[in-house]
């Protein structure tokens, strides 16, 4: 099977996180949630830094249950840097409140999260011809435009940088390079 290059062959959580979810256009609000929490851990780290220790992000934060998140207390918090299984950098941390917070206003002025964010895209997925991944933007004018309307909301780590990444791991874009069999 032909991947895109990016793909790090020598970990098994790299190659499954391609082929089974990366740009698979993702619509469940807690799955949505957790990708969104993980684009802001990987600020300033390499991904396979947060995929290695997404299990235990889980364990933390309520396996992403959105209303326990944000109702966790400072002392909740807290206690998490003590954690080396994960990353412990306090301002991420509490930006996961802050998210899931916002996450449950977007809920209620929009119905859903996943309504909200595919609108962005018309409800479909933007597929782009990329023959090499270097090519690929790290940031674009749509992300740069989400990560505004994210931030106005009250979202924490949420440059166009990491919303660039969201919006290619949830499937609103689809940058798999052409010739990988999972595009």
């Amino acid at each position: 099977m032909k991947r895109c290059s990016w793909v790090k062959e020598t970990n098994p959580l790299y190659i499954a996180y391609h082929d089974e979810e990366w740009g698979k256009p993702l619509h469940e609000e807690k799955a949505l949630f957790e990708l969104l929490c993980m684009e802001t851990y990987q600020a300033g780290l390499s991904w396979e830094t947060v995929l290695n220790k997404r299990q235990a992000f889980r364990e933390c934060f309520y396996y992403y249950d959105i209303h326990q998140v944000a109702n966790m207390t400072d002392a909740e918090l807290d206690a998490l840097l003590e954690n080396s299984a994960i990353i412990r950098h306090r301002l991420k941390l509490y930006a996961t409140r802050a998210n899931a917070q916002a996450f449950l206003d977007i809920q209620k002025i929009h119905g859903s999260f996943d309504s909200y964010i595919w609108s962005f895209v018309n409800g479909t997925p933007g597929v782009h011809d990329v023959t090499d991944y270097h090519q690929v933007p790290a940031k674009t004018e749509l992300s740069q435009t989400i990560s505004k309307a994210l931030k106005k909301a009250g979202f924490k780590f949420v440059g166009p940088v990491a919303v660039q990444s969201f919006l290619q791991a949830a499937g609103l874009v689809n940058d798999h390079e052409n010739d990988c069999n999972f595009k």
